[in-house]
Order: C-alpha cells, then sequence, then structure tokens
C-alpha cells in the first residue's frame, strides 16, 4: 500500500508547491533548525534512537522583491555519550537578482543538545549553540553595496538556546536568538544614485548600513501523523523580534529601525517517508499568515521549498 501511496503522495506535495508555498519559514536567522528546536523530530521508543546522522537539505526561496536565494545544507549530528549530541550546519549558499549574484559559504551553526528527561510518554531536550558568520555581509556589485536580501551571511555572532518537549504525537520547542554585534554591511539608498538602476524599486530595499538584527524569541507546536513508514506533521512557527533592529544613517546617526519588531507567524506542513530504519526524505512546506515590516535583515520569503535526505548510524 504504501510502495503505491508515496508516489501519489510526493506528486501532489511537488505539485502544489508553488501555489502553497508563501512562507517565510523560520526567520532564516537559523535557530529554528537547530538542535532541539528543529521540526519534526523522531519519538519511537521501541528503536534505538541513533544520535549519529548526516542530512543534506536543498532549499529554493523567492523574496517578495527579484532575487531568488538557493542553499545547500550539510547537517551532521555525532553523539557525544547517549543522552548529548553535537550538531555542525554547514550551508553553501547562492543568490541571483536583478541586482547581482551572490554566491559562498553560508554561517556556521554550531550546537550541543542534551536530554534532560525520558520516559515512555515524552522527552525532554536542551540546546545551546550559536551562530558563526563565514564574511561581513558586505558583498557588493560592481562597487556597490548590495542589500541584505544577496548577502550570504548575515556577518554576526549569534547565540541559541532553546528546548523541546517530544511526545509520540506532540512537539513543543521555544528558543531564543540573540546578535551580539553589527555587520558591516554598506547598503544605503543614495549609494546607487547614478547606478542606471531605477531609484523607485531601490527603494523597496531597506536601508541595513553596520546592522545589528534585534534579539528573536520562537516558539514550535506540531501535531504529528506517523505510519509505519509514511508521516506527516502540521504545525505552528511564531517568530517575535523582541528588541528593535538598528541601522547607521548617512549622516552617521545611529537609529532603532521602526517598525522591526513583531510577529512573524508562518503555518507548516513536513511530510517524510522511512526507505528503513536508518535513511528517509523528507519535505517541508509553509504558508505565511503574519510577517514583518520593514524587512531590514533580507529573510522575509514570498515562497520557500526545501528537501532532505537523512541518514542515521
Amino acid at each position: 500500500m504504501f510502495k503505491t501511496f508515496l508516489p501519489l503522495a510526493l506528486g501532489v506535495v511537488l505539485a502544489a508547491s508553488p501555489l502553497a508555498l508563501r512562507a517565510q519559514g523560520c526567520s532564516d536567522a537559523g535557530f529554528c533548525t537547530m538542535g532541539a528546536l528543529k521540526p519534526d523530530q523522531p519519538f519511537n521508543k521501541k528503536i534505538e534512537f541513533r544520535l549519529r546522522s548526516m542530512e543534506l537539505t536543498f532549499y529554493r526561496g523567492e523574496t517578495t522583491l527579484t532575487p531568488i536565494v538557493y542553499v545547500a545544507t550539510a547537517d551532521m549530528n555525532f553523539s557525544i555519550n547517549q543522552k548529548t549530541s553535537f550538531q555542525v550546519k554547514l550551508p553553501y549558499q547562492a543568490v541571483s537578482g536583478r541586482l547581482g549574484n551572490t554566491s559562498s559559504l553560508g554561517d556556521v551553526s554550531l550546537c550541543v543538545t542534551r536530554n534532560v528527561f525520558s520516559n515512555s510518554v515524552y522527552d525532554v531536550n536542551v540546546s545551546v549553540g550559536g551562530k558563526i558568520p563565514t564574511n561581513h555581509s558586505d558583498l557588493d556589485e560592481n562597487g556597490r553595496p548590495l542589500p541584505m536580501y544577496y548577502q550570504t551571511s548575515l556577518g554576526t555572532y549569534d547565540g541559541v538556546a532553546g528546548i523541546s518537549v517530544i511526545s509520540k504525537k506532540w512537539l513543543f520547542a521555544t528558543g531564543i536568538q540573540h546578535a551580539f554585534n553589527r555587520n558591516e554591511n554598506q547598503f544605503l539608498w543614495s549609494r546607487w544614485e547614478g547606478s542606471g538602476e531605477d531609484m523607485n524599486y531601490i527603494h523597496r530595499y531597506s536601508v541595513a548600513n553596520e546592522l545589528r538584527r534585534g534579539t528573536d524569541v520562537m516558539f514550535r507546536v506540531e501535531r504529528n501523523i506517523r505510519f509505519s513508514r509514511l508521516n506527516f506533521t502540521l504545525g505552528l512557527l511564531p517568530i517575535y523580534r523582541i528588541t528593535h533592529d538598528y541601522i547607521t544613517l548617512g549622516t552617521g546617526e545611529r537609529v532603532a529601525q521602526e517598525g522591526s519588531t513583531g510577529l512573524a507567524l508562518t503555518g507548516l506542513l513536513t511530510t517524510g517517508y522511512s526507505f528503513n530504519v536508518q535513511s528517509g526524505i523528507k519535505m517541508l512546506l509553509g504558508h505565511k499568515i503574519v510577517n514583518r515590516d520593514p524587512n531590514t535583515d533580507g529573510l522575509k520569503r514570498e515562497f520557500v521549498s526545501t528537501l532532505s535526505y537523512y541518514y542515521r548510524f
């Protein structure tokens, strides 16, 4: 039955995704796919859990403007002991849009996750980690600084912490991400004057000169529907920016970006198929319900899809 149903289910999902995927997904600052905060986490007491794993994820996102973002990520988990694991995420990002094309290694994520409570009904896991920038978020096109949409790194050192409760049917998780420094982005509207670009289009990008992002708090709730090989999850992912983004104006004045705090809410659907105990594939779809404006950090997505292959050993 599942061998017949799987191609049909995946075909329906793939065919529907151009219409359904109008999402911000995570904040894309990265913490909602780290450690205990990840979506669609397994819970099966009948099978010995394998802490070592490799996951390859392919992502395509259309922004609210012309840039299209492509990311290929190697997500590796290593067991330290039976209760503790260490995660490393290495993304390679490429962006193509009207103002230019960029590509490079994205920000590196590091995270330690520990199981602090476990019984036959639920697990409680905690994670502590961070993100390391791979450049200063100062990529340019012909000497003109590019907006954050085109940057392959957020350019900041970030700290991340979170906790999750997982049962057979439910996942609840909450976490926080804080940027410790400003980046070296130099995008100001005035620096594109005389470029030949339509300045009305340039003004649609938020000024991000020496951006320091605000602090984000997230909460994830998911309902799992699992069969022997096929599984689905339905969930909500609210992310609230509790402090303002700060930028430097052309005058040198340091100001809070008005409207940069508030809620971004996404509805999520994940579907996966296990080939066996060790490996399988997953697809994540999302629908934007509430968004934040302005988009100083360039993380807003109009359309996003991810396809992953995982192997546990």
